[in-house]
């Protein structure tokens, strides 16, 4: 496989270092000042949303998209060494929209989207006005495997009726969070991988419940973080709501995500105390990844 980077690529990441050096990593301690001081710690950072309107004005928005008409039109191999820049820090993807669950939410969008759902949903994410969440993990079975999902999603006449509960919902606390993805149980008598959907429900539909945050190590990663979510009988109509009938556990959403993912975390890890050096330069001294003390549930 060809790695070597076009000058397109090239001149992006000349832009997004010079953007991490002159906003992101002078102002980490910053970020995680506001949030230690905000009344809420839930709500946005008002140093993140200056970076992200700094962004915007210098075109480094949505680079995850290979769509050009919603994105930046780069393959994942262009994508890779931005990401991995950005994956310097824990605050920087969110200031280029490109955080998740967002970018694999928008992916499905872009995708598998109906012009309503696109309208509705898409617009507002790749503007950076509302966030969303991705709702797969539960407490009660092995989620690492995606066919062990037990919530359910059934069809009621116009409407699907979901019944379940999940947690380590990413992004679900925060709130812009307007709309969430969520993988249930549609046909118990499929084959293995055939059994589960996903469908696109909106976060202020009845019977959807934001229980709790869930601290992970004693840290509840405010602003962000993940929640335990309810679902009791929530209904959602059919046509507007619903994607990835039957198949979702082979589904493409989340692949280039978590990949994207685990190259930020990899970059990270290096300024948390568990590595001394990056891998592609000399160690930079910053403040810790977390900087801030665990709260109580």
């Amino acid at each position: 496989m060809q790695f070597d980077e076009s000058d397109r690529v090239k001149g992006l990441r000349e832009k997004i270092e010079g953007f991490m050096d002159e906003h992101v990593y002078p102002n980490e301690a910053t970020f995680f000042g506001q949030v230690e001081d905000a009344a809420d710690r839930w709500q946005p950072v008002p140093v993140m949303e200056a970076f992200k309107a700094k962004a915007r004005e210098a075109c480094l928005w949505n680079l995850f998209l290979p769509e050009r008409e919603y994105g930046a039109g780069l393959s994942n191999t262009e994508y890779a060494p931005l990401c991995e820049i950005m994956g310097r820090s824990l605050i920087a993807p969110e200031a280029f929209n490109c955080s998740a669950p967002d970018t694999g939410n928008m992916e499905v969008l872009v995708r598998y989207g109906t012009d309503e759902q696109k309208a509705e949903w898409l617009t507002p994410l790749l503007a950076g006005e509302i966030r969303s969440a991705f709702a797969m993990t539960e407490p009660g079975v092995a989620s690492s495997d995606a066919t062990n999902m037990e919530l359910t999603i059934q069809p009621d006449g116009n409407e699907y009726v979901i019944e379940g509960r999940k947690w380590f919902t990413s992004g679900a606390n925060d709130p812009r969070c307007k709309i969430m993805i969520v993988m249930g149980l549609t046909d118990p008598e499929a084959e293995r991988h055939r059994r589960h959907s996903m469908i696109l429900v909106p976060k202020a539909t009845e019977g959807v419940t934001v229980m709790r945050h869930l601290p992970v190590f004693g840290y509840d990663e405010a602003p962000h973080g993940h929640a335990e979510v309810n679902f009791d009988k929530a209904r959602c109509r059919v046509g507007t709501c619903c994607w990835a009938k039957g198949g979702a556990s082979r589904s493409p959403r989340g692949a280039w995500g978590r990949a994207a993912f685990i190259i930020a975390c990899g970059r990270s890890a290096w300024r948390s105390g568990r590595s001394n050096r990056c891998a592609c330069g000399p160690s930079r001294a910053r403040p810790s990844a977390r900087p801030w003390p665990s709260r109580a549930w």
